[in-house]
């Protein structure tokens, strides 16, 4: 009975020591130490988790049809990760839902940035199934085509409700007015969601990145070609800048 009862007098010894915070005590068993030890090491993972993990950030890639957007999504993901994340085409509105890859780990500089990828469809003010019979379809498959984009857009900006930043992407050789939907300009603005404007085809001889900053002198913005893969280091430098605003 005294064993017993002395057994059960270090077991309620120990867990005044773990859990009463007015009293400091010296455990009196090597049992206690290690249980101490034990407790001491979860709790140093628990508080270094949370001030040290990463943060993902949700990156929404925002833009007209045939921009770009998807080429650079691809680019970055098969830079970080191997693997793409949809389907590029020269018909307009390829990318007709929202596509999105996770644990994106960007890395620039000694530091790593943990990203949400989400690939938008393009934005456009309106969408003809007529246009795309230029490019071959048959009726059936351009209505089915216009619809689906039309659907895509509407889902787009229902995304604005869940991304951290946005990268606008534009064709550097069009007019950027054109480009630019001012329902997409509206809602970012009116969401304080950080932006910054990438001009693509840089390495097309009509590209013009002077007309991009002359139209958007708020916003930070960087020239690439996504599928040449042209100035990705500044890309990435700016893709940095970006994160800490968001």
């Amino acid at each position: 009975m005294c064993e017993v009862s002395e057994r059960q007098n270090k077991r309620r010894y120990i867990g005044i020591i773990l859990f009463d915070s007015k009293k400091v005590y010296k455990p009196r068993t090597r049992k206690g130490f290690m249980v101490i030890r034990v407790v001491k090491n979860f709790f140093q993972r628990i508080f270094l988790g949370i001030f040290t993990r990463k943060r993902s950030i949700a990156l929404g890639f925002y833009g007209p049809p045939n921009s770009g957007k998807t080429t650079l999504a691809n680019k970055i993901c098969k830079d970080w990760t191997g693997e793409d994340i949809g389907k590029v085409s020269k018909i307009p509105h390829e990318t007709r839902k929202v596509q999105t890859k996770e644990e994106v780990k960007v890395e620039h500089k000694g530091k790593t940035l943990n990203l949400k990828v989400v690939d938008t469809p393009g934005i456009a003010t309106k969408i003809d199934y007529e246009d795309f019979l230029d490019f071959g379809l048959k009726k059936k498959d351009a209505q089915k085509r216009a619809k689906e984009a039309t659907q895509g857009i509407v889902d787009s900006i229902k995304w604005l409700d869940d991304v951290d930043a946005v990268i606008v992407v534009l064709d550097a050789t069009e007019n950027p007015y054109s480009q630019v939907n001012i329902t997409i300009i509206g809602n970012l603005v009116a969401r304080k969601i950080p932006v910054l404007v990438v001009g693509n085809k840089i390495d097309l001889k009509k590209a013009d990145l002077k007309r991009l900053e002359a139209a958007f002198p708020e916003y930070d913005i960087v020239g690439i070609s996504a599928k040449e893969g042209l100035n990705m280091e500044e890309f990435y430098e700016s893709l940095f800048k970006l994160a800490k605003r968001a």
